[in-house]
């Protein structure tokens, strides 16, 4: 097993727009070849696309160049989300998020939830528009989605 670390910094408006982080569906069958030129369509701009998918695993169907790091160790997967929260938290909406205790338990957390294969997902707002997204996504295979190949093996 092994860990990808994706981030995403932008408009929480566009975050919001659910129908952009999730993949298409495949087309009921009869499917005819309009339907299936749509689908792939759809399914490459969602792996282009930068924004953060509805379900964690599913940033493994994104492109490989969202990737941040990769990492074998659970303990440094965190350390990189340890660094990403402290280089953040100046700017959180919340002074309750941005204490250094509570980071420090997430960062604890994630060790422990990645050490077990499951993946690690946090959100937070910066300032009033802004979203920060954070995740660690364990691959080879990934327990919520095994079928999905990983982007970098």
């Amino acid at each position: 097993m092994h860990i990808h670390a994706y981030s995403w910094l932008g408009e929480k408006e566009l975050f919001d727009r659910e129908a952009l982080r999730r993949p298409p569906d495949r087309p009921h069958p009869p499917v005819t070849a309009e339907d299936e030129e749509r689908y792939r369509t759809l399914l490459e701009t969602f792996r282009r696309s930068e924004l953060p998918p509805l379900e964690t695993s599913l940033w493994l169907l994104k492109s490989p160049t969202l990737i941040r790091a990769t990492f074998e160790e659970p303990k440094d997967a965190a350390a990189w989300l340890g660094r990403e929260l402290t280089a953040h938290a100046p700017g959180f909406l919340s002074h309750q998020e941005a204490d250094t205790a509570r980071l420090s338990r997430l960062v604890t957390t994630a060790t422990a939830r990645l050490t077990h294969g499951t993946d690690v997902s946090f959100g937070f707002y910066l300032g009033r528009t802004s979203f920060l997204s954070l995740a660690l996504v364990t691959c080879t295979p990934n327990p919520w989605t095994p079928a999905l190949p990983c982007p970098l093996t």
